[in-house]
């Protein structure tokens, strides 16, 4: 028993003595750490992502030192390029001030049982030292920096295009203002930041954008104008005012006045007539005889009234209006096609001496003529004309002469077709040379009376000779006919061909035996 008890007195001293053992390590580890963590920065503690656990500041401060040493600052500007500066081009570095140690006091060492486990991520106030002339010199060298890769911002404009004028929106440009430059970027490496994109505050910005209300009001008026589209029926052939016409009528001046041009309509207007106006010009006509001849001159034909239209065309456009018409026409013709006569007309031929009259291309009537004089000048009127009017009776009257007539039908000036009973049946022939009328187209009354049931007013009159004649009546000059010889311009013009015949004469070099004339004008002797 005895012993048993002392075996239990052993066994209580030894389990005791171990105890103590292990609470004396227990706690020379727990001291030796706090010790430990009064000078080092407990375990998974990191200072600005730099890992300085276990490490006293100085330790601290040296991995800190190579973490600053390797700063590398990456710039993207406002179209994402990208540029990078780093830390020893500018001499950067770490200057610590204390705050590593004071770290360590803070972090209450014999708490470290608790604390070790657990990361922590400190920051201190690191004083960063770098050269700000090398800063400069690094950020003047980037090419975002340089003049010629710079773009000065353009403002938003109307501007005149192929589409004629649009609203250009500004351009923003990539000009930086190097001063903003220097002293955003200074502070982005004073603060340690790795990375910076330019903001839009750093680049020049346009004065005048596209929301601009002047622009916009002035733009709206513009777009109103172009809106109109005018088109033209000629016919066979179409013309159409739109905005590619519009457009040139239009000024803008730079403070974005706008002007309607209307000396530009008129000569749109005068372009349309000179086109499509058909007065006077030249034909070529299929006669009856089954030839073909050209007859120019008379006053039948197409004409735009060039005034008028111009006013009616200004205001369209100003009202922005969408529409087909034809013009304005002062005068008219049967037909827009190329062959304005038509299939209905009066045909004369003053060398045949003859008259057709054709209603939609059929002959209704051909009769024998006398036409106007031509021994005395009283040739009657060549060209293409229409019926004027229609009277009956009537008296025709001139200088020396007064008769009745039954049927009287003008077609140029004083001139027309009528009967005359005084010719006692005679026409055709060659009459007309030496005992023909005053001008007038006689023929007999029994044809001229189914004419004159017939025809209408406006019916074209195709009037020609086959030879050549100079018509000098006045009233050939008034009716613009084909031949008429005016006799004073003729002679003014053969005066002026003369005087520089003669003058072409006077500065013709003399060329004499074994000479020549050089290639400069000069005289020189033949080779």
């Amino acid at each position: 028993m005895a012993r048993r008890k002392r075996r239990t007195g052993i066994l209580r001293r030894s389990l005791l003595l171990a105890l103590g053992v292990v609470l004396f390590l227990i706690v020379v580890v727990y001291v030796y750490f706090g010790i430990y963590f009064r000078s080092h920065f407990f375990f998974q503690t990191s200072i600005e992502d730099v890992d300085v656990g276990g490490k006293t500041a100085g330790e601290a401060v040296s991995e800190l030192r190579s973490e600053v040493r390797d700063y590398l600052l990456t710039l993207y500007d406002r179209d994402g390029n990208k540029y990078q500066i780093t830390g020893a081009d500018i001499e950067y570095d770490y200057s610590p001030i204390g705050e590593e140690e004071k770290l360590i006091k803070d972090q209450k060492s014999f708490l470290w049982p608790g604390k070790i486990t657990k990361k922590k991520r400190l920051s201190v106030d690191r004083s960063i030292s770098y050269d700000k002339d090398l800063l400069k010199d690094e950020i003047r060298s980037l090419e975002c920096m340089q003049e010629d890769y710079m773009k000065k911002p353009k403002d938003a404009a109307i501007e005149m295009t192929e589409n004629g004028y649009e609203l250009i929106p500004e351009d923003q440009g990539s000009y930086l203002i190097a001063d903003k430059v220097f002293a955003r970027i200074e502070a982005v490496v004073e603060a340690g930041e790795s990375e910076y994109t330019f903001t839009d505050d750093l680049y020049e910005k346009p004065k005048v954008t596209a929301d601009d209300e002047l622009l916009t009001e002035r733009m709206a008026k513009i777009q109103s104008f172009f809106g109109a589209e005018i088109t033209y029926d000629m016919g066979m052939d179409k013309e159409v005012v739109d905005q590619s016409v519009i457009s040139s009528w239009i000024t803008v001046d730079e403070a974005y006045n706008i002007s309607f041009d209307e000396d530009k309509v008129a000569a749109y207007v005068q372009s349309l007539a000179s086109k499509y106006n058909t007065y006077g010009d030249k034909r070529e006509f299929l006669t009856s005889k089954g030839d073909v001849v050209t007859i120019g001159g008379g006053d039948y034909g197409w004409v735009i009234d060039k005034e008028a239209e111009r006013e009616q065309l200004i205001e369209e456009v100003k009202n922005g209006e969408v529409k087909t018409r034809e013009p304005i026409y002062s005068q008219t013709a049967v037909s827009r096609n190329q062959d304005d006569i038509g299939n209905t007309y009066i045909e004369i031929d003053y060398t045949n001496q003859h008259l057709w009259y054709y209603e939609n291309g059929v002959m209704k009537i051909d009769t024998d003529i006398v036409s106007g004089n031509i021994s005395r000048g009283n040739g009657s009127p060549d060209g293409v004309f229409k019926i004027v009017y229609k009277k009956s009776p009537a008296v025709l009257k001139g200088e020396d002469y007064e008769s009745d007539v039954t049927y009287f039908m003008p077609f140029a000036y004083n001139v027309g077709i009528h009967d005359a009973s005084w010719r006692n049946g005679k026409f055709g022939g060659s009459i007309y040379k030496t005992s023909g009328s005053h001008g007038c187209i006689n023929a007999p009354e029994s044809v001229v009376s189914k004419l004159y049931e017939m025809v209408k007013v406006d019916t074209p009159v195709v009037a020609f000779y086959r030879e050549e004649v100079k018509l000098t009546a006045e009233n050939t000059k008034i009716s613009n006919a084909y031949s008429y010889y005016d006799a004073e311009k003729e002679k003014a013009k053969e005066e002026e061909e003369r005087k520089r015949a003669q003058e072409q004469a006077a500065n013709t070099p003399v060329v004499g035996e074994g000479q020549r004339i050089a290639e400069d004008g000069s005289v020189e002797p033949a080779p």
